[in-house]
């Protein structure tokens, strides 16, 4: 019997835009998902600098999102635990609830260069059956010098060509902070909570 092929498609999501949900049918068409995880990271290291619109409004906008296709599914796994949080232990946890199934991370390529100085980089790749890595036009990388500094990576990497949308979660933000039109960066219901909620103001 074939395994049920989970994604884990993780992010801020501070909107979710049609970008990310282009992306996100690109992901499962290419790498035959059964589901895809949209985790939702509640406090990402990365982006201390910045103020991260409350929980509950990512998560409900999200939800908004995606409440039409029945191969997504929200994921709280990060925010039901303390951070911080590393993608090792998100895998792990995922793969605890579901054990019959394979598992496959998803990542850009920036990520994939910077995997060498992530947390426990080689528990990680382990705890993985594949790594999904979304590759922009023209984007170099180097996998072989990524796999000299972690063990194992290489056979268990998958390529996804990813569409060039320049659309951004930030300019997203922008727009509707100075008044410009955003409307169709995202989906009508989305947009239709933003005004609601009065966010990015």
């Amino acid at each position: 019997m074939q395994k049920e092929r989970i994604g884990i498609f993780g992010g801020t999501f501070d909107p979710p835009h049609l970008g990310h949900l282009i992306l996100a049918c690109e992901i499962r068409s290419q790498l035959k998902l059964d589901r895809l995880l949209w985790v939702l990271t509640p406090d990402p290291p990365h982006k201390q600098e910045r103020v991260i619109t409350p929980l509950v409004h990512r998560q409900k906008m999200v939800e908004l999102a995606i409440g039409d296709n029945p191969n997504f599914e929200l994921s709280l796994v990060e925010a039901e635990r303390a951070g911080p949080h590393y993608s090792v232990e998100t895998v792990q946890i995922i793969r605890e609830r579901n054990p019959n199934a394979e598992i496959i991370y998803l990542m850009g390529g920036d990520s994939l260069r910077g995997l060498p100085r992530w947390h426990r980089p080689v528990d990680f790749v382990r705890a993985c059956d594949e790594i999904g890595v979304m590759r922009r036009p023209a984007d170099a990388i180097d996998v072989t010098s990524v796999d000299n500094a972690v063990a194992g990576l290489k056979s268990k990497l998958r390529f996804v060509d990813a569409p060039l949308l320049e659309i951004a979660s930030r300019e997203i933000r922008r727009r509707a902070r100075e008044g410009l039109p955003c409307r169709y960066y995202l989906p009508k219901s989305v947009f239709t909570y933003i005004r609601k909620e009065d966010l990015y103001r």
